[in-house]
C-alpha cells in the first residue's frame, strides 16, 4: 500500500474527503516525528510504539579500500509493534 492508497482507506473508513484524510495523515506523521526528535516515545495501544534508540560507536570498513573507519554513535528511530498488531500479522497470509 502506498501513501495515496492509505489516504483513500482513511477517507473511506472515517467518512472524510481525501483532502481531509491527507491533512490528518500529515498531522499524525508530523506529530510522531516531532515527538521522536525530542526523544519522547509515542505509544498507540494495540498498534505499537515509536521511540529513539542509541546506536553505539563502532568500527566499520570502507568497502572500496578496505580501510577501517570509525562510525560515530547516533540516535535512530525505532518502531515496535504492539501485541494486537503482531498477533494479527501472524495470522495474515503472506504471498
Amino acid at each position: 500500500m502506498n501513501e495515496a492508497e492509505l489516504i483513500n482507506e482513511i477517507a473511506t473508513g472515517a467518512g472524510l474527503t481525501k483532502v481531509q484524510a491527507d491533512k490528518a495523515l500529515d498531522s499524525f506523521t508530523n506529530a510522531v516525528v516531532s515527538s521522536v526528535k525530542k526523544c519522547d516515545n509515542v505509544t498507540l495501544g494495540g498498534f505499537g510504539t515509536f521511540s529513539v534508540t542509541e546506536r553505539a560507536a563502532r568500527n566499520g570498513r570502507n568497502p572500496q579500500t578496505g580501510d577501517t573507519i570509525k562510525i560515530k554513535a547516533r540516535k535512530i528511530p525505532k518502531f515496535k509493534a504492539g501485541k494486537a498488531f503482531s498477533e494479527s500479522g501472524a495470522k495474515a497470509k503472506i504471498k
